[in-house]
């Protein structure tokens, strides 16, 4: 048979793919080991821990003094400790110190330490009396008064600080230096101010409330036991308008003895600017170019609790000059008798002495909310130097 007559075959039919079986599982990579990283946060704590030592050894003096100030030793150190800081470097062997008073001047503790504002400007104050390359002090104030014996201390505190010294201080005065404020700057050797500064406000206010009206609307009824006719004079409970004829005489009397507290620290603001200014002329004699400023013979009618301008205030005399910042550290400078001086400053340390002295010292823990304006807070029965801006 012939082989092409053949029909063709069928070609094989396909094989099935062989079954492969699955690769064996290996077992997952190992984690990286942190060794490193341990390494370096053991490295950060020897660190931390050398800094710690270092910064307990720089302490081991103030805590000294520390213990010996509880101990009942007396100690240079007692009270905040001060640290310079230059503000304005002009490569100069003098100094210039700024001195702030900012702010409502009150007697009370203000700061961590529980050191008042006044004792704030006398340690300054001291700091800069000690110091042979300050030549001159700039008081920068920018208040509106506060409490009358706080401002007397820092008035006295200059004018000793001059007296002692015959170091020069310049008050330079910022938006407002009234009332109080203007008080702190009386004793100064030369007062700046801008023509635009709010300043006068001479005078003297005691606030208080009375608060009987609400008190008989919500039926409240006090009841006092005193041991003298005038026992509760300032009270805010005192119903004015049902008053029998003893109790209107006696309040009639307790106004008079109120006035006469008011008018006897009146008094004294009127006498500590006549005498500021006229022993700040005295001490300016020299400078025939700018001998300053004589208070005016009318003065005094504008000691009424009126503010005025900073030019307003140059034509009374109340400041010898109007000008800038600049124009009161030139001053400065002049009075002093230098061309150049660096400017200084003197801020509080923290450390762990200001950390102990918070110990026995509760009046200190105390804490204060910023809401952006300073809110008043007239205690009834103290006597301020305030201006009338801040009262509104």
């Amino acid at each position: 048979m012939d082989n092409n007559n053949m029909p063709p075959s069928e070609p094989p039919a396909p094989s099935a793919p062989p079954l492969l079986a699955p690769p064996p599982l290996r077992p997952p990579p190992p984690l990286p080991r942190l060794t490193r990283k341990r390494n370096g946060w053991k490295i950060a704590a020897l660190v931390l821990a050398l800094l710690l030592f270092v910064s307990l050894l720089t302490q081991l003096g103030s805590l000294a003094a520390w213990f010996l100030e509880a101990a009942g030793a007396s100690s240079p150190a007692a009270g905040p400790r001060l640290e310079e800081v230059v503000v304005e470097s002009n490569d100069s062997r003098h100094k210039i110190a700024i001195v702030p008073v900012e702010g409502v001047i009150w007697g009370a503790s203000f700061d961590l330490g529980g050191h008042s504002m006044v004792r704030g400007v006398q340690d300054q104050l001291k700091a800069a009396a000690r110091d042979p390359r300050v030549k001159a002090v700039l008081l920068k104030i920018n208040s509106p008064g506060g409490e009358v014996l706080a401002s007397d201390d820092i008035n006295r505190a200059i004018a000793d600080f001059q007296k002692k010294t015959g170091k020069p201080v310049v008050a330079a005065m910022g938006s407002l230096a009234a009332s109080g404020g203007y008080y702190v700057a009386a004793s100064s050797r030369w007062i700046v101010a801008n023509e635009l500064t709010i300043t006068g406000s001479i005078g003297v206010v005691m606030h208080g409330y009375n608060y009987r009206g609400l008190m008989n609307k919500i039926g409240l009824r006090p009841l006092v036991y005193k041991s003298g006719r005038f026992k509760d004079m300032l009270s805010g409970e005192k119903d004015l308008e049902q008053m029998t004829a003893e109790e209107k005489a006696d309040f009639e009397e307790e106004e008079k003895m109120v006035r006469g507290l008011i008018d006897q620290t009146f008094n004294r603001f009127k006498q500590v600017v006549e005498e500021g200014r006229r022993q700040a002329n005295q001490l300016n004699q020299n400078n025939k170019d700018t001998p300053g400023k004589s208070l005016s013979s009318t003065w005094v009618d504008y000691a009424d609790g009126r503010v005025i301008s900073g030019r307003q205030a140059f034509e009374l005399g109340f400041v010898d000059e109007v000008g800038t910042w600049e124009a009161a550290v030139k001053r400065a400078r002049q009075l002093a008798g230098i061309t150049d001086a660096n400017l200084v400053t003197y801020q509080q340390m923290f450390d762990l002495f200001s950390l102990f002295s918070l110990f026995g010292k509760t009046d200190a823990a105390r804490v204060k909310v910023d809401w952006g304006v300073e809110l008043p807070r007239l205690e009834p029965g103290h006597l301020y130097f305030l201006s009338p801006t801040y009262l509104r």
